[in-house]
Formats: structure tokens, C-alpha cells, sequence
């Protein structure tokens, strides 16, 4: 029998109590802190938000507003209900909840991992906009075993997830680091000395002039800047998919460029026939000297991504140039050594990408075995009352 097993059936044998957020939390919100305020007052205390990646850590500032363990939670928005544990000096702004523990028997790292269970099942996703506001939260029933038991709970979760975290860490520098070697030998094999000739873009490709209706394309077929993946991982399907109006129709076999913070690598070869927008750049081969997978190939190197940025316009936002990448020079061997070029590339992509869905498959196994026990851990029958 485990310590924690041992310690349920001498502690609460017959079940524990559950109680709502609002008996066991004070309960708030944040202020709004605009970016600028953030640039402006740069200091050493985070400010956290909705957003999800770097922990939802906006930036940081001179001042705080809460000081010791707290919880956070994303009250509006697509990572409604997602809750974050805090302990120290912070800010938070007004798209974030925030609960303090006030009573004596409970730890608030364990109420953290009871939430991360129970808070999204409680998230409102009516009229497009999901939501989890204070009022809803507050009635969230949670288990509250004796502070024993919640302390060899959280022992347990803390470190597993630690060994969760490291060895993600560890396959994802895994995954990184074959796609850079696949990059490496891609950009290698599209290095060619003078003899071979060069081709302005312009010379053998055109951007698509063809129109389509909004009505004929649908999320697998509809490209947008918001669906195609970054770093050339082709595309997703689209959940913003218009419903009238006039689109750029593209082609199997067309070249896909997200046209909008080029730096982001967003690159697709169409296999199939859609719609897009003006955001979306639509490149076809007009030259029987060149095979459109090829094309594809050398519009995927970091040379013409780093070519766009150059030639790209605005600060904020930056745009690719279209006239300025019609005149990007692109080498164009034989037919058959282009083809042997790509046979290669298509080989070795297929070597990566069965790594690519091998590793995060491996990343996702390990989620989900912690979210099992994790789940586990934090079921409990409830005493009668």
C-alpha cells in the first residue's frame, strides 16, 4: 500500500468533503494594463494575461499588485477556464481571474491541480465566445481531503510533472533538431555553381488570377493566413472560413505563401483545389522547364524567406513585397536533375516526418498518462453530510 493510500483509509475512510470555490476563495479580477504602460514601466515584477504561451507572462514592470500564492484563470476567450499557479510578486490584468485560498485547510498548489481538472468543464461556449466568469467559478465544487493527504498529492503531481516537463523537453529538441538538419541538406542541394542557368521568378511563375466563390470552398479547402502553420508545416483547417464574396482560387499543385510577417516561414504545396485571400500569395509555374515541387522546394529555403523579410514593408506588421518577389532568382537545372533533387528531399522529408509524428505522439502519450493519474489522484468519494 502507497503512503497516500495509507494515509486516505486512516484519515478519511469515508469519503471527503467537497466544497465550492466561494468557501474556500476569495475571488477578483485584474486591472487593465496596456502594453504600453508595460513598455513604459519596465521593471522586475511579471504581468500575466490570458494568453497561454510563456506561461501568460505579458512582460514585466516596476510595481505589483499581489504579493504570495495565488491562482489565476483566463476568464474569456479561446483559453477560457485554462488556470495558472503564481506564488510571488505580480500583476495580473482584467481578462484574468484571481483566487486567494482563506481558509486554514487548504493548499492552494492543491487547489491548483483540482481546478485544472474542473474549471474547463464549466467553461460556457455560447454565442462564439467561451467563457469562465467569476460567478461560475464560484460555485466549482473541489474535494478537500485532509491537508495530509492534499500535501502528498501535490508531492506526487509536482514531481511528475517535472519528469513530464524535462522529457518533453528533450523530445522536442529531438524534433528540432532533425528539422534543422533536413533544412541544412534541403538548402545544400539547391546550392548550384554557374553553370546552371537562373530564372527570374517572374520568368517561370505568375500569381494566380483565377477568382472562386466564397460558398465553394469550406474549412479543408479555404487557406488563410490563421490556418496555414508556420514554419513551413504545410496547413490546418480553417475555422474562419467566409461566407460570400469573391476569392483567389488556387490549384493543385500551386504554391501557397502566407504574405503577412513572412518570418513566420508559412508555405504550403496545394494538394488539392480552394479559395484564399488577398493575405495569401498563390504562386503557379508557367514554364515546362520547371516542375512545381521543385519550385516549392526553393521557395521553402531560408534564402527566399530571408530575401522576403528584406524586401518586405511595414514595422509592425511587415508584408512581403509581390513585385519584389517576382524577382527573386531561382536556379533551374534539367528536368531530371530537378527531379532527382526532390526524390531526395521527398525521402528525407518522409525519414523526418515519420520522427515529426513519432515524437510528438511520444509528448502526447506522456500528457495524457499525466493527466490520467493526475485525475486519479484527485478523485475522491464524497463523505455523506
Amino acid at each position: 500500500m502507497s503512503r497516500l493510500e495509507e494515509l486516505i483509509e486512516k484519515l478519511c475512510p469515508e469519503g471527503v468533503e467537497y466544497k465550492t470555490i466561494a468557501d474556500v476563495c476569495d475571488i477578483s479580477r485584474g486591472q487593465v494594463i496596456s502594453k504600453d504602460y508595460i513598455r513604459d514601466n519596465v521593471g522586475d515584477y511579471p504581468v500575466y494575461s490570458s494568453q497561454t504561451e510563456n506561461n501568460g507572462e505579458l512582460g514585466k514592470i516596476s510595481t505589483y499588485m499581489f504579493d504570495g500564492e495565488y491562482l489565476t484563470w483566463t476568464t474569456d476567450g479561446a483559453n477560457a477556464g485554462t488556470v495558472f499557479y503564481r506564488n510571488g510578486k505580480f500583476s495580473v490584468t482584467n481578462v484574468c481571474g484571481l483566487l486567494k485560498v482563506k481558509t486554514d485547510d487548504l493548499i492552494t498548489a492543491f487547489l491548483y491541480y483540482a481546478l485544472s481538472i474542473e474549471a474547463h468543464k464549466h467553461v460556457n461556449s455560447g454565442m462564439g465566445n467561451p467563457k469562465l466568469m467569476s460567478n461560475v467559478m464560484s460555485r466549482i465544487k473541489i474535494p478537500v481531503p485532509p491537508l495530509e493527504v492534499q500535501s502528498e498529492i501535490v508531492r506526487i503531481l509536482n514531481n511528475f510533472t517535472e519528469l513530464t516537463a524535462e522529457l518533453t523537453d528533450k523530445l522536442t529538441a529531438e524534433l528540432t533538431a532533425r528539422k534543422k538538419q533536413y533544412e541544412h541538406y534541403r538548402d545544400e542541394l539547391l546550392t548550384f555553381g554557374n553553370d546552371i542557368p537562373v530564372f527570374a521568378l517572374n520568368e517561370i511563375a505568375c500569381y494566380s488570377k483565377e477568382r472562386i466563390d466564397a460558398i465553394e470552398v469550406d474549412e479543408g479547402t479555404y487557406v488563410g493566413v490563421d490556418n496555414l502553420l508556420q514554419n513551413r508545416m504545410g496547413k490546418t483547417l480553417s475555422t474562419h472560413v467566409p461566407t460570400e464574396g469573391r476569392l483567389v482560387k488556387y490549384l493543385k499543385d500551386d504554391i501557397l505563401i502566407g504574405n503577412i510577417r513572412p518570418y513566420l516561414k508559412k508555405i504550403w504545396y496545394a494538394s488539392n483545389c480552394g479559395g484564399t485571400n488577398g493575405d495569401v500569395l498563390v504562386i503557379r509555374t508557367t514554364s515546362n522547364d520547371v516542375l512545381p515541387i521543385y519550385l516549392y522546394s526553393v521557395l521553402c529555403s531560408d534564402k527566399f524567406f530571408d530575401y522576403n523579410m528584406q524586401h518586405s514593408k511595414g514595422a509592425k506588421m511587415p508584408r512581403g513585397d509581390k513585385e519584389a518577389i517576382m524577382s527573386f532568382n531561382v536556379a533551374v537545372p534539367s528536368l531530371e536533375e530537378q527531379q532527382r533533387i526532390v526524390d531526395i528531399l521527398d525521402r528525407f522529408d518522409k525519414l523526418c516526418n515519420d520522427i515529426s509524428e513519432g515524437l510528438p505522439a511520444e509528448i502526447e502519450a506522456r500528457q495524457k498518462q499525466y493527466e490520467y493519474y493526475r485525475d486519479k489522484l484527485l478523485t475522491f468519494k464524497e463523505k455523506a453530510i
